[in-house]
């Protein structure tokens, strides 16, 4: 009877263990979508584990895993060498999909447009300030663009989604680089600001001669008309699985710690702003049984997550560097 008990017991406290087992995360909205999915079906497929990710974009990720307020952050921009020396928390970045951020535009009675990167970079400028200028118009013969004003539009928070698009444009554009730069948050020359992808998105939406960015999966879910662009090897590329690989296979060797950019990249056919995004994973953690859960939605996600991430617009990981990631999260204390 005694030994009925105990065991009951133990069931009970098992079960209790279990229900607190809660992943508390927040970052980039870049890869909202798959992450949604991922946790859902992970806390679906391990009952009694949940996993809470908001969405408040890369530098509000960064800014709570760095202080220790969440179990792991994420950000669509590699931290840099003096984010991740100052933070009271160790972190390691996993890369989990491949994305790609889009000049989305709404310009009435025009469906395509091609933009070439100094066409970008001075649009953002504010140099380029009407859609019939004769640089766009150029590169669209066949488009009949209207005389009509550019509304810029950008993020107003901490955002990955700017870090690859300003990275870009720094790449593309000395008069860009040495003025606004690149990074999550900056000082925009021009334009209205949106919070989130959805509130660039929304924007875009509303203002008839509008131009912003916003990854590939949030213009497809928006149904926003967005633009090829001219890569380094000067062939207009729409942004698409296929392309966004070959912009990941220009990574031939992989730096140990994952931080990597592969704005335009070389390749014939490399959409040139795709991104990797990435997890930030603490090097130790204090909660063992928060720790063991942790490790295991990883592995999870790369073993059977990857599977999923084409049906929601972005590129899966190459085989190759979900090996070496899984030898990194095996490794994690």
């Amino acid at each position: 009877m005694k030994k009925t008990l105990l065991t009951v017991g133990l069931l009970v406290l098992a079960m209790g263990t279990a229900r607190a087992q809660k992943l508390t995360a927040a970052g980039a909205t870049f890869p909202y979508p798959i992450y949604s999915k991922w946790f859902g079906e992970y806390s679906t497929a391990h009952p009694g584990v949940e996993v809470n990710y908001a969405p408040i974009g890369s530098g509000g990720g960064i800014a709570q895993v760095t202080k220790g307020l969440v179990d792991f952050g994420a950000s669509d921009m590699p931290m840099t060498d003096d984010m991740l020396s100052s933070s009271p928390v160790k972190l390691i970045h996993i890369p989990t999909v491949l994305g790609a951020v889009v000049p989305v535009f709404n310009v009435p009675g025009v469906k395509d447009i091609r933009f070439s990167p100094d066409v970008l970079a001075d649009t953002y400028l504010g140099n380029i300030s009407n859609w019939n200028d004769g640089r766009i118009a150029k590169d669209n013969p066949d488009a009949k663009l209207p005389d009509q004003k550019i509304i810029v539009v950008h993020r107003s928070d901490g955002s990955g989604t700017s870090f690859i698009w300003t990275d870009y444009l720094s790449k593309v554009s000395k008069d860009w680089a040495n003025g606004p730069g690149k990074g999550s948050a900056l000082s925009w020359p021009v334009g209205v600001a949106g919070k989130g992808n959805p509130g660039v998105a929304g924007l875009v939406r509303q203002l008839p001669g509008s131009i912003g960015y916003v990854d590939l999966i949030d213009a497809i879910k928006n149904n926003i008309t967005f633009g090829a662009v001219k890569n380094s090897a000067g062939n207009w590329i729409t942004a698409s699985i296929e392309s966004v690989t070959e912009a990941a296979a220009s990574v031939k060797q992989m730096p140990a710690d994952y931080r990597v950019s592969i704005t335009n990249a070389p390749g014939a056919n490399a959409y040139p702003i795709s991104s990797f995004t990435y997890l930030l994973i603490p090097l130790k953690g204090t909660n063992q049984s928060n720790r063991t859960v942790l490790k295991d939605l990883l592995s999870w996600i790369l073993k059977s997550g990857e599977g999923q991430v084409s049906a929601l617009s972005y590129a899966p990981l190459p085989q190759s560097l979900v090996d070496k990631e899984l030898k990194t999260i095996y490794s994690l204390q």
